[in-house]
Parts: C-alpha cells; sequence; structure tokens
C-alpha cells in the first residue's frame, strides 16, 4: 500500500506478478488499472415510450453504479482509474456534450423515475470531476501540485471547453465548490490561462458568424476582417427558413449562458476577455443583431405556436445574459478595483467612463443595459470613490443614457434608482423588458432554473416545474409568497380589493414594489385602470369530486364502499372459504331446489276451475265474468291459428327443465325418451366421412377441370425398357436418347458436349 506523507507520484507499490513473482511498480502505473467499461451516456427520452424509457433508465443505472465504485475506490487506484481508462473519460466527455441544460424543456423527465436517475446519474458526475480536480485528499493522500498540473493538462482531464460545461451544468446551487475547483486547475496549471487567450477569439467568432448568417455585417470593433466586394450577400433572419432561423437562436442562447456562467463562477477570466475588447464587440453584436432576431421571431407566420414562443424566450434570456455578462466584465475589471482602493484608481475609472461613452451609439444596448443596471449608480460610486471625476462628462453621458431611452421609443422607468441588488434578483420579464415591450409580443415567462437550494443543482434544476394558482392557472410565484405579496400591499393600501390586487400584480409580473409605485403615481396600464379598485378576490372554484361524476356498473350495490358506511364483511374472504372444498361447492345443489318451486309453478295447467260451493269467484279473477261476452266469441277464433300472432298455439309445449324433474319418472316417458333418442341416432348426420369416397369425389372434380380446359397428360417416360436380348420398343428407344441429349439440365452441365469436343481435336483417343 501507500506510504504516507510521501506523495502518490513518488510511491512504489509491490504487487503479486503473473508468474507469482512479486515485482515493484510505481503507484500511478497502467497495470494497476481494473479492467472495467463504463457506458457513454444518453439523454432522457423526448416521446418517452415505455421501452426507451427502460433502455434509458438500464443504461443510467450502470453508469451510476460504476462512478459510485469509482469514487469508492483509494487514492491510489482512483487515479490510476481516471488516468488509464479510456472509457471513463469518453463517459464523462458524453454526459456534459449530451446532459439537458437548463432551457431544453423539450428534454423533461417523462416520469419520476426518469428524473430521480437523472438526478442520481448528476450527482456522481459531478463528485466525479470534483475529486479530479482536488491534489490533496488528506495528508496522506495527495499528489505534487506540479506533477497534479502536468498530469491534468497532459492527459486531457480537463480543457477550456469541459471547463465551460461544467460551470453552466452544475453552476446553481454549487458556485462555492465549482470556483474552488476551477481556481486549483488554473493555479496548479498556469498553461490553462494561456488556452483561454486562445479562446476568446473562438468565442468572438461565434458572434460574427451569427451576424454572417443573418446577413448582416458588424462595423467598428466588431469587424475581424474586411468584407469582399464580391462576397455573396447571406438571407436576412426574416428569409431564412425556420429550421435556420432557431438553429440560429439555441446557439445564441448556449453561448452566451455558457460564457456567462464561466465568468460569474470564476471572475480572474474576465481579464482574459477584457484584453480582446470583449465587452465592445458584444456591445456592436447586440445592436445588430437582436432587434434583427426579435423581428423575425416575432412577425414571421410559425406554423408551430409552441416553437415561436419557445425562441421568444431563448431570444430574450440570450439578450439578459448579453447585459449581465458586459456588466460582470465591467464590475471585475473596471469598478472593483476603484471599490478596493488599489492602485491607479483614476485609471481604473477613465477606462470605465471610456467604456460607456463607447456604448452611446449602441442605443438599444445601452437602454437595456441601464434598465437592468442602472448606469447613474455607477457613476454615483466614482464621484464617491474619486471627487476629482469631470462632472461635464458625467453629466453628458447621464443625458447620452436618457437619449438613447427617447430614441428606443421607451420611457424609463421612474424607479430607477433602486439599488443593484434588487435589479439583480428582479424576474426575467422584467430583466428582458427591453425586448419584449419594444417588439410588442408579449412572451411567457422566463424562469432561471435551480434559483437557490442546496446540493448539486445545474441540469435537474430545470425539473422545478411552475407553481398554479387556485384556479388552475400558471403563476411564477407560490401560494405562500402570493400571500405575502397581498398582505404587504394591503398594509400601504388597505381600501384596495384584492381582486383588484391580483390583477396589478399579475401585469407588472408579480414585483409588489412596482405595482404600488404605479399605483400612487397613477400609472397603471389600461386595461387595469377600467378595473373596480374594490373588486373582491374571486372565488375558489370547487373541483368535482371524482366520486361524484364516476358511472360504474357497481354503483349502489351492497359493496359500493364509496357509498355505504357498513359493508357486511362475512359476505367477503380471499381466496377460497376455510372448510369448503370443490367437492362440496359442486354437490350443493340448493340454489336448484330454490328454482323448482318457481318451475312448477308452470307445470299445472287446468282448463277449467270448478268453485265448491261457497267460495267467491273473486278468488279465481272472475268477478268480471260477462255471459254474453263468451256466447258470441265462444265459436269465433278470431286470429288465434293466425302464424304471425304471439298465440299459445304457436309455442312449443311446455318442458320442464331436466334438473328440476324428479327422480321417480314413470315408465311410459322413459319409453317415449328411449324412442326419441333411437330416432335421433338414425336421423344423425355423420360428422366422419369415408375417406375413400372423399377421394373419389376429388379425382372426378380434377379430371372435370382438366377436361373442360384441354389439358393432356404428360406420357411417362420409360427408358427400362424389355431385358436384354428381346428387343426395345420405339418409344423406349426415344426416352433413351432425349435422356441422354438432356443431362446437361441437370449436375455436370455439357459434359457430354465436352467430352465430343476433346475427342474430335485429338486430346483423348478413340
Amino acid at each position: 500500500m501507500a506510504c504516507p506523507r510521501v506523495p502518490l507520484d513518488e510511491q512504489q507499490v509491490t504487487e503479486p506478478g503473473p508468474q507469482g513473482k512479486e515485482h515493484t511498480l510505481p503507484a500511478l502505473h497502467p497495470e494497476r488499472k481494473e479492467e472495467r467499461y463504463f457506458l457513454p451516456y444518453k439523454p432522457p427520452p423526448e416521446d418517452g415510450s415505455p421501452a426507451e424509457v427502460e433502455e434509458f433508465l438500464e443504461q443510467a443505472r450502470f453508469i451510476t453504479e460504476d462512478l459510485e465504485w469509482l469514487l469508492a475506490l483509494p487514492h491510489d487506484r482512483f487515479w490510476c482509474q481516471v488516468v488509464f481508462d479510456e472509457s471513463l473519460q469518453r463517459c464523462l466527455d458524453s454526459y456534459l456534450r449530451h446532459a439537458p441544460r437548463g432551457l431544453d424543456l423539450a428534454a423533461l423527465p417523462s416520469s419520476p423515475a426518469v428524473a430521480d436517475m437523472q438526478r442520481s446519474i448528476h450527482r456522481a458526475v459531478f463528485l466525479t470531476f470534483l475529486r479530479m480536480a482536488t491534489h490533496k485528499e488528506s495528508k496522506e493522500n495527495f499528489l505534487t501540485p506540479a506533477v497534479f498540473g502536468e498530469i491534468i493538462y497532459e492527459n486531457f482531464l480537463f480543457d477550456i471547453p469541459k471547463i465551460l460545461d461544467l460551470c453552466v451544468l452544475f453552476g446553481k446551487g454549487n458556485n462555492h465548490l465549482l470556483h474552488k475547483m476551477i481556481e486549483n486547475i488554473f493555479t496548479q496549471q498556469p498553461s490553462y490561462y494561456s488556452d483561454l487567450e486562445e479562446t476568446v477569439p473562438t468565442v468572438l467568432q461565434v458572434f460574427d458568424t451569427i451576424l454572417e448568417k443573418c446577413g448582416l455585417r458588424c462595423e467598428g470593433a466588431a469587424a475581424m476582417e474586411p468584407m469582399k466586394l464580391n462576397a455573396h450577400k447571406q438571407p436576412t433572419a426574416m428569409a431564412m427558413s425556420q429550421q435556420e432561423l432557431g438553429d440560429i437562436i439555441l446557439y445564441l442562447c448556449d453561448s452566451t449562458t455558457t460564457i456567462h456562467a464561466f465568468l460569474d463562477i470564476f471572475p480572474a477570466a474576465c481579464s482574459s476577455f477584457h484584453s480582446h475588447d470583449f465587452v465592445n464587440r458584444l456591445a456592436s453584436f447586440y445592436e445588430a443583431a437582436v432587434p434583427d432576431l426579435e423581428k423575425a421571431v416575432r412577425k414571421r407566420n410559425f406554423d408551430d405556436k409552441g416553437l415561436q414562443e419557445d425562441l421568444w424566450k431563448r431570444l430574450s434570456h440570450s439578450c439578459r445574459k448579453m447585459v449581465e455578462t458586459s456588466h460582470l466584465l465591467l464590475h471585475h475589471t473596471c469598478l472593483q478595483p476603484i471599490l478596493d482602493g488599489r492602485e491607479n484608481m483614476q485609471t481604473f475609472a477613465e477606462e470605465l467612463l471610456q467604456h460607456f461613452t463607447s456604448f452611446l451609439p449602441e442605443k438599444r444596448f445601452l437602454s437595456d443595459y441601464d434598465e437592468l443596471f442602472p448606469i447613474a449608480d455607477d457613476i454615483g460610486l466614482l464621484q464617491q470613490a474619486l471627487p476629482v471625476i469631470d462632472e461635464t462628462r458625467t453629466c453628458y453621458l447621464i443625458q447620452g443614457v436618457e437619449s438613447a431611452w427617447d430614441s428606443v421609443g421607451r420611457q424609463k422607468p421612474q424607479n430607477q434608482s433602486r439599488s443593484k441588488a434588487f435589479s439583480l434578483s428582479s424576474s426575467n420579464q422584467e430583466a428582458v423588458g427591453p425586448a419584449a415591450s419594444s417588439a410588442g409580443f408579449k412572451p411567457q415567462e422566463v424562469r432561471e432554473p435551480g434559483d437557490g437550494g442546496d446540493g448539486v443543482k445545474g441540469a435537474e434544476a430545470m425539473l422545478d416545474a411552475p407553481c398554479k394558482g387556485n384556479n388552475g392557472e400558471v403563476c411564477s410565484v407560490s401560494e405562500v409568497e402570493l400571500e405575502s405579496l397581498l398582505s404587504c400591499i394591503r398594509d400601504l393600501l388597505p381600501d384596495l380589493g384584492e381582486g383588484f390586487l391580483l390583477a396589478c400584480l399579475k401585469e407588472y409580473n408579480y414585483n409588489s414594489e412596482l405595482v404600488i409605485n404605479n399605483i400612487l403615481e397613477d400609472r397603471l396600464a389600461p386595461s387595469l385602470d377600467k378595473l373596480d379598485r374594490a373588486m373582491p378576490r374571486p372565488v375558489k372554484e370547487e373541483l368535482r369530486s371524482v366520486l361524484s361524476s364516476r358511472s360504474n356498473v357497481f354503483d349502489d350495490d351492497e359493496f359500493d364502499v364509496f357509498r355505504r358506511d357498513q359493508v357486511d364483511m362475512s359476505r367477503i374472504w380471499r381466496g377460497r372459504r376455510k372448510g369448503e372444498g370443490a367437492r362440496e361447492m359442486l354437490n350443493d345443489k340448493q340454489h336448484i331446489a330454490e328454482q323448482r318451486a318457481r318451475y312448477q309453478a308452470y307445470e299445472t295447467v287446468v282448463d277449467e276451475v270448478v268453485i265448491e260451493p261457497g267460495e267467491a269467484a273473486a278468488t279465481y279473477g272472475l268477478d268480471d265474468y260477462d255471459d254474453e261476452y263468451d256466447d258470441t266469441y265462444d265459436m269465433n277464433q278470431v286470429g288465434v291459428n293466425d302464424l304471425d300472432r304471439d298465440s299459445l298455439l304457436n309455442r312449443r309445449p311446455f318442458t320442464v327443465p331436466q334438473v328440476l324433474r324428479k327422480e321417480n319418472k314413470p315408465e311410459d316417458e322413459e319409453e317415449s325418451e328411449e324412442e326419441e333418442e333411437t330416432l335421433q341416432n338414425v336421423n344423425r348426420d355423420q360428422f366422419v366421412q369415408d375417406p375413400a369416397v372423399l377421394r373419389e369425389r376429388a379425382e372426378a372434380r380434377r379430371a372435370a377441370m382438366q377436361q373442360r380446359k384441354g389439358f393432356r397428360p404428360e406420357r411417362s417416360t420409360n427408358v427400362v425398357g424389355r431385358p436384354k436380348g428381346q428387343g426395345q420398343t420405339t418409344e423406349t428407344s426415344s426416352d433413351r436418347r432425349k435422356k441422354e441429349a438432356n443431362k446437361n439440365r441437370v449436375a455436370n452441365h455439357n459434359r457430354r458436349t465436352m467430352a465430343d469436343r476433346k475427342r474430335n481435336k485429338g486430346m483423348i483417343p478413340s
């Protein structure tokens, strides 16, 4: 085993060899790797068919078990497996590449089992990367920092694309862990900083590619190379296909979300992006591409309205992330050094003001940036830290911001002076409000997945579903939060009804401060001005009970437990009753005795009823006897024997069922039954016919059909003939010649022909 206080890269271990002899190996050696194959990851199925769900659950379970086995290995075995097992790296790379992101709503789990399995594999992958980024686990288990940096760099355990995917997948809820993890990677291997410097131009090329696909050309700082005069003009966003437009927006959304997540978790990378003038390039791209993409999504006729809403959400989300990325870069590279009191504060302040000045031509970007992060607040901080800031220049910047709001046709919110913390926590609808309000297309709310919470978050954060209100309406806040907002507003404005306040909160995206401000300044939307301010809260609709609306054949029977409070449990048992066998159950004829009396009532037919002296006629139903009716119609049996009447004469005579007959039968009845059976046996149709008769009939039918079609049967051949010495008939000789000539129709084709050819050429002596 490993020796204490010695780095893993310097340790030697002794293990038995192939022939039983012990030999010494380095602790990190390929022979110490366990033979285990890690399956690649596949995302959850979209359609949710049972077969695909079962396949996903089985494969994900294997991956989770393998990763848990890997995490349980000791320090030396773990690093041997990580460094020398290629299937493990393919498995981890496949998860980073195919794991669903937060906005991939189409990949929502189809069942709770799929969701639980996705969380398990998500957690196992994160813990594996976390252990791979740790060079010291304890005082006994550690690697030399320089060797650790060389191992992860030379074996491509980490690279810039992997780190970007880790940030976007596991950033929510694991910001602190990811920050320490990435910081340790960059600290122990500074070569990653040079890789990052080479990655930034590639990221900028993403924006240029989008502009080129949309038929646009970025001017100024964003233009990487001059445009050719004979260059073919690309189709615009309005003219391209819906599939291509959707791909561009998805590409933009994924890129902006990933960059923002990386810079938010690892602010030290902001200097690399800032050195490539990323902020100005991003602002120019925003001004050029966003209006055209919004116009294309808003005005084009989509066959699927759900696709249009999804593209609008992703475009709005991309706009927010671009603005937040610009703020992160300015904050960490210009504003934070001033707040920390570093040297050359005047230089940082001048650089920040220069960036704000470069934003002035980008009217759309400037107004959206100012709505999220008011520029006046940043200028106020600068004036407090550096009183020597030129006031004329700051006034010019503030007036330029006001002009940008007017040029885009929007009104600057009055509560613009709210703190940045509140701006960051405001809803996404308000954040992307510049795009949504100016475009005139009101999208559904875009929620950030996985906000808050402990534990491993990220890809599984998309599993959170929006809350629903009392009437089933989708609501962005929970019922408890909604009651808190109502209580807060009613404390200030007690004369307003809860129904009116609910409508205001819904209109302003459940922002209580904005609702209070607009009510006090009488700046409500026109749709809210028409409402009654004392309107009460709508009554909660009671859902109909399932039991009241169900319809079943077992309703109201003696075992209907939904409508009966008491059920005779003595009539309910599981399986066979105790003490009761199959023979006893079959021999129980109680039900026959119960039915015998009913059939015996139909057996007795009386033509004349004799009334005894002293008995009333009403006893036999003869109260209404009419003598004239009897004399008139007694001899005229009208319609008695008609065949279309349901008369007693047309019915068959009544017969008591055999089960209900008595065992003591009269002898005449037995004789009549025997005669009937004899007749039935005589007249019974024979089911099985004589096979010889059937063959004769078939042969006769076949001969008749051949004669009708003029078929002449083929004469049978006879090549055997008579015995030798008695002579052969002409037919036998003809058949032998035909057989000899047609031998090549079967195996050994052309045998006779080729033999004759050889003989004619003298190859075979005659």
